[in-house]
């Protein structure tokens, strides 16, 4: 190291430009500080602490409204134990009796015009069942809505109200994926019916999955209370932003305790946008079957971290396959996102909509590399043939279909089992109603015989058997019965 000696008048003068230096990079340092401030920093004195959300509440609670559900329900006279879900499950309806009477059944949640002609965005278990439906706006003005879509597989719906050429306050949305933990939000809505309400907090955390309240978990929590009613409301950032629809909380006392979640403005303009071109929500379709990586499989593969899905099932010639995709592959990024489980990658897919490729991240053998996976709709092969089963057979009344990724995508089955002969309605008084059959069993055998395809069931129904032997498979497990014909 050569160390050199200075002159005083040298050294000054070097001071005096060690010194200009410190004070320009003091100075780049706050201007910096200072453009990072205005989008996110802290309050600096007792006036700040004093500041008020009226500004942004003024500009976004108009175009926060209340649904209201109705549906009508037919009920007979007798002993309330006789309408105990308990006391039914032994002895059915055996002991009602009256003559049956109309009931006329309400709820009440939340929603959020996203459009001006009067498009309206809430959650599906705030509109299930529902045969009429009636939106409040914030003004006390009442309109009949028409569903235009029910997506119960997101828990998003969308209305429409006709309010001719009149133009209605609307909220614009604000991409999820730029809001960051500790941002604050509002949530806003009509809890217990009290009327609208105005709630604040922080995004507490993002991408929380297994929630378990639609196919598609990937929340934003927040610690803004949410309480029953709230359901379809907006979540909404201090410039005004729609960031999320309200959709659930967690509790054990069905109050808030400061632990919401809200589905991500990104899938609700997704489902909007899918109302907007005709109704029907048209989703990528990835065709792999994922596997959480744990710490443990982390660990067995070599992995720095868990994290992300590993491939354990390829559909042969779907997107994943022509993408050059293999079975033991581990997905880590969806264009440049981190995904830390199959949720995540659903989602991430599922946001894209259909057109266009995804890049996707993913690890074999240690090595990092990129695929691109094309968009496409899963397809309808082989054709669904849905027939209604008719006869003296305990599948009477059952509307089937062969299975196909199209058929298995929208009854919210896993894709990869697209294989079979599978329910898609049930009528409600029928023999396949009365044997409790449900929408998504999938019929694996019926007298002996394999079931492959509408045809098979049909062929076989059309018999008259003095019983019927069968096997149905509902999610992983597998049922056999024997009834009388």
């Amino acid at each position: 190291m050569v160390v050199e000696m200075l002159s005083e008048s040298s050294w000054a003068g070097a001071f005096s430009m060690a010194l200009a230096a410190i004070v320009l990079t003091a100075a780049l340092a706050f201007l910096s500080f200072g453009a990072a401030a205005q989008e996110r920093q802290l309050p600096n004195s007792r006036a700040e602490l004093q500041l008020s959300y009226a500004p942004v509440v003024k500009r976004v609670a108009p175009a926060v409204v209340n649904v209201y559900t109705k549906r009508v329900v037919q009920e007979r006279a007798g002993s309330p134990l006789f309408n105990d879900p308990f006391f039914q499950q032994f002895f059915g309806n055996r002991f009602s009796f009256g003559v049956p009477r109309e009931r006329v059944q309400q709820s009440l949640g939340s929603g959020v015009i996203v459009d001006p002609s009067g498009l309206i965005v809430t959650n599906h278990h705030v509109i299930k069942g529902g045969q009429q439906f009636t939106v409040a706006l914030a003004d006390r003005r009442e309109f009949d809505a028409q569903l235009v879509l029910a997506d119960e597989r997101t828990d998003l719906a969308v209305l429409k109200i006709d309010v001719g050429r009149q133009k209605l306050p609307h909220l614009s949305f604000k991409d999820s994926d730029t809001i960051e933990v500790g941002d604050l939000v509002l949530a806003i809505g009509n809890p217990f019916g009290v009327g609208q309400t105005v709630t604040s907090g922080i995004v507490s955390a993002l991408a929380r999955t297994h929630i378990g309240v639609s196919d598609y978990q990937f929340f934003i929590q927040t610690d803004a209370a949410i309480n029953p009613g709230n359901s379809g409301g907006a979540l909404v950032t201090m410039d005004g932003g729609l960031v999320g629809i309200n959709s659930a909380i967690y509790s054990q006392s069905g109050g808030s305790i400061g632990i919401g979640f809200a589905i991500p403005s990104n899938m609700v303009e997704s489902v909007v946008a899918s109302a907007r071109d005709g109704g029907h929500v048209k989703r990528p379709w990835f065709g792999a079957q994922l596997q959480a990586v744990d710490n443990d499989l982390a660990q067995s593969l070599g992995l720095d971290r868990p994290g992300g899905g590993i491939v354990r099932e390829i559909h042969p010639g779907g997107p994943a396959d022509r993408a050059g995709l293999r079975v033991g592959d581990v997905i880590r990024t969806i264009d440049g996102f981190d995904v830390e489980d199959p949720q995540a990658v659903r989602y991430r897919m599922a946001t894209k909509g259909v057109g266009g490729q995804a890049r996707i991240g993913y690890l074999r053998d240690g090595a990092a590399r990129e695929a691109r996976v094309a968009l496409i709709a899963p397809p309808e092969e082989p054709a669904a043939e849905e027939t209604e089963i008719t006869g003296r057979n305990p599948f009477a009344g059952a509307t089937v279909a062969n299975l196909s990724p199209a058929i298995a995508d929208r009854l919210g089955l896993d894709t990869m089992a697209a294989r079979g002969v599978v329910v898609t309605h049930v009528g409600i008084g029928t023999p396949a109603g009365r044997m409790q059959m449900q929408r998504g069993d999938i019929i694996v055998e019926v007298a002996g015989t394999r079931i492959a395809t509408v045809r098979d069931l049909v062929r076989v129904t059309s018999a008259t058997r003095p019983q019927w032997e069968f096997s149905i498979k509902r999610g992983e497990r597998t049922f056999q019965a024997t009834v009388g014909g």
